[in-house]
């Protein structure tokens, strides 16, 4: 008798953002923003990472049914400190940081502010970038949640995509070191 997998609900690539290649062109689609005004990604002159993430919880306040069981689902707040960290080493390389889900700006709003995030989180509270682009989603509690996923934009186009992310803690210091390392003439 083997014993049971000592690693359950691994992270695999399920390929739900395999449509999301280099070189597609983002849809101008604005979304509120927690500064108080409406940003498409797809103006965004430059270099952005945007950083795709499910939820974020409150201290005290439960977690969405299930979210224990459900792979990837856990690790918003640590992959917003990561970036939030490490905001100089992106400034210096001339990269944008926002943050992406579908909670409220408000919501957002109290988050950044407990957390000390000087970066803009943008909401998709009505899914409209979330349809335009099919990123990928899940369910929980009759909840629909963006799932993990980073995109790195150059000049309102896709230049590189993360998904899955398996270590959102980490994730901020990869796409730093990859983007530090890259040719960001590309």
């Amino acid at each position: 008798m083997s014993a049971p997998d000592a690693r359950p609900n691994l992270l695999v690539d399920d390929g739900a953002a395999r449509h999301l290649r280099k070189g597609l062109r983002l849809p101008d689609v604005a979304l509120p923003a927690i500064s108080g005004k409406p940003v498409s990604l797809a103006k965004l002159a430059g270099l952005t990472v945007a950083f795709f993430y499910p939820w974020t919880g409150r201290p005290g306040a439960p977690n969405p049914p299930h979210w224990d069981d459900i792979p990837g689902a856990h690790g918003s707040t640590p992959q917003a400190e990561g970036f939030r960290n490490l905001e100089i080493a992106f400034a210096e390389l001339g990269v944008k940081i926002v943050g992406v889900s579908t909670q409220a700006s408000d919501y957002q709003r109290e988050f950044a502010g407990r957390l000390g995030l000087r970066y803009d989180l943008l909401s998709d509270a009505n899914f409209e970038l979330q349809k335009a682009l099919g990123l990928p989603t899940f369910e929980t509690g009759d909840v629909t949640y963006l799932k993990r996923l980073t995109l790195v934009i150059r000049d309102g186009a896709i230049l590189r995509v993360y998904y899955p992310i398996a270590q959102p803690a980490a994730h901020a210091r990869d796409v730093c070191a990859a983007i530090g390392m890259s040719d960001r003439r590309h």
